[in-house]
């Protein structure tokens, strides 16, 4: 059996269902946007089986996108979930044949509570697409399945779609990176868009005269387990010293070298930070100039290191 060949056929199958929804995106995807934009309420998504696991997706990206929104269980709804709405709320639907009992019937208390209804379904004459505001077409040409049967591509398809509107979202609230830390503080991306050079900066640092002797200097560079020794005279930042520079001595001068002083093997002007600034923006500085390490600045006076390995 080849796999490789089920797997490109399943991909294709994806591919040719995507280029088909994004075809035929029409008025009524812009005016869900809109709507939602427009929203005083959260935005609420529901669905029961494949459907409900994509809704929660959906809800999570547009939790962390800045719309406020949570999922729904139809079944619980019945249960005592349905206090959770209010009728500024705006709900999403989600069911492919558009006449999956437990969604439908949420249609009726929806109505009464004066909720409006996005429909995501492959059935536009369906019961649940008669009964909503709005219309999202989530029908494919097949399934992946062989069977035609597992929810695969109609699965996909409705994800993608979830995606497309949160994008848009996005666009239209230009949200910004640093919003999206605020959603994500406990990350790795909320701490590099949150956290400040100084809050991540090494102290104790490896500093040299610019008259320190060539083995001091590489001693005290060793010491501070940096590979860097900053120069410095009368608290004036005068240079760094890396291990390329190091190097270059050793080759342009070979067992000479040693009788070099900082000052004659430091490189001049190096590459500084101020301690406010975010970690993001150290580390993009960095990878432009293609560095590993920053002296970080506080009023013009040396307060710390920097370093990132990237």
């Amino acid at each position: 059996m080849n796999y490789i060949q089920i797997g490109q056929e399943t991909l294709s199958i994806a591919e040719l269902a995507l280029n088909r929804l994004s075809s035929r995106l029409d008025d009524q995807f812009s005016q869900v946007v809109e709507a939602i934009l427009q929203c005083q309420g959260r935005l609420v998504v529901a669905g029961i089986g494949k459907s409900g696991l994509i809704g929660k997706k959906m809800v999570a990206t547009f939790a962390s996108t800045g719309t406020p929104s949570f999922f729904l269980h139809p079944t619980e709804a019945f249960h005592g979930d349905l206090g959770m709405l209010k009728p500024v709320d705006i709900v999403i639907l989600i069911s492919y044949s558009g006449e999956t009992d437990d969604v439908n019937k949420l249609i009726p208390s929806l109505k009464n509570f004066g909720n409006c209804i996005i429909a995501m379904t492959g059935n536009p004459e369906s019961t649940l697409a008669k009964h909503a505001d709005y219309i999202l077409d989530i029908a494919v040409a097949r399934e992946a399945c062989p069977n035609n049967l597992a929810p695969t591509t109609s699965a996909l398809v409705t994800l993608a779609l979830g995606d497309a509107i949160a994008i848009a979202l996005i666009k239209a609230r230009d949200f910004q990176p640093m919003d999206f830390a605020r959603f994500h503080p406990g990350g790795s991306l909320g701490r590099r868009l949150l956290s400040r050079v100084r809050d991540m900066m090494q102290t104790s640092l490896p500093i040299v005269s610019p008259e320190t002797a060539f083995a001091d200097c590489v001693a005290k560079m060793t010491e501070g387990r940096m590979g860097i020794a900053i120069v410095m005279e009368d608290e004036n930042l005068k240079g760094i010293i890396t291990d390329g520079d190091i190097r270059r001595a050793f080759t342009a001068k070979g067992i000479k070298c040693v009788r070099l002083q900082a000052k004659d093997i430091m490189s001049s002007n190096p590459k500084t930070i101020q301690a406010d600034a975010y970690l993001n923006q150290a580390e993009e500085y960095m990878r432009q100039h293609k560095i590993h390490s920053l002296i970080v600045l506080e009023q013009q006076k040396v307060v710390g290191l920097f370093e990132f390995s990237y």
